[in-house]
């Protein structure tokens, strides 16, 4: 009696298993942009936004704001709206996005999740990923609100990828952030000049696997405000040391600004993050 009662019941545990995974696959296949949204701002701590989110996490457009943070009042909009569609793509998702503003063509991202580690790579191609007016770090609040920078921004990347295992990333390749042409309004003289800024995956000796530590280096291109930066970023915690100094002749000049980015010794203007 027991058995043909067990038998009975069968076919209802299989009809609320299919109910099941009827609703969490349409739930995936109607997912709302605005989940994109969220996870974009979790994993920036709400430095990086999109609001205004149209369409679905597969097809779907949004604002992208940058932002001083949680509780901020400073933010800066970039224009048009960011255009996206995902899709599968191998064992993983393929992420293209376009912005007529800002964007080279489409920016691809690869997103492969596995068994306790996840990677993002960047697959496009061409010498540059955005291109975005320096104005919009002032979104970003201090120290960016205070400068208040002209010029524009170029970002590039070379093999780049993003590993999270074992509870923190790992990066492979390289990222670029050129910063050409700077001016600021707590200095007259404009323009200050061009900048690269460089996130490198740390050197690993072979057999290692690698501790998720980068390398972060700023180097002048050209210009009268020389600057030069060392540091490292290790599991999100950045150590980074800035001098700053000015070209022969041009000290007059550049005084009030260097007073601003560090403490003066001498000559030299130095500032330190970690």
């Amino acid at each position: 009696m027991l058995n043909k009662r067990n038998r009975q019941g069968l076919p209802r545990r299989w009809s609320l298993a299919g109910a099941l995974l009827g609703a969490s696959l349409a739930l995936v296949a109607f997912a709302p942009a605005s989940w994109l949204a969220r996870g974009l701002a979790a994993a920036s701590n709400d430095h990086v936004l999109i609001t205004d989110s149209r369409g679905s996490i597969w097809n779907g457009s949004g604002v992208l704001v940058l932002s001083g943070g949680a509780g901020s009042r400073d933010a800066a909009i970039l224009p048009g709206r960011l255009r996206w569609t995902m899709g599968f793509k191998g064992l993983g998702l393929a992420l293209n996005a376009r912005q007529d503003c800002c964007l080279n063509g489409e920016l691809q991202l690869l997103l492969r999740p596995g068994w306790g580690r996840f990677e993002l790579a960047v697959a496009s191609g061409g010498d540059w990923l955005a291109r975005l007016p320096a104005g919009l770090l002032s979104g970003l609040g201090t120290p960016w609100n205070t400068l208040q920078l002209g010029g524009s921004l170029r970002l590039s990347a070379r093999d780049l990828r993003l590993e999270w295992v074992g509870g923190r990333w790992r990066q492979f390749g390289q990222l670029d952030l050129d910063l050409l042409n700077l001016s600021s309004r707590v200095s007259t003289l404009a323009p200050l000049g061009s900048y690269r800024f460089s996130l490198s995956a740390q050197p690993v000796a072979p057999g290692e696997t690698g501790g998720g530590t980068s390398q972060m280096s700023l180097s002048t291109l050209e210009g009268a405000l020389m600057l030069n930066g060392q540091g490292t970023l290790t599991a999100g915690k950045p150590r980074f040391t800035l001098e700053a100094t000015a070209a022969p002749g041009r000290e007059a000049a550049l005084n009030n600004l260097l007073n601003i980015i560090g403490r003066r010794q001498g000559a030299r203007s130095v500032f330190s993050i970690g």
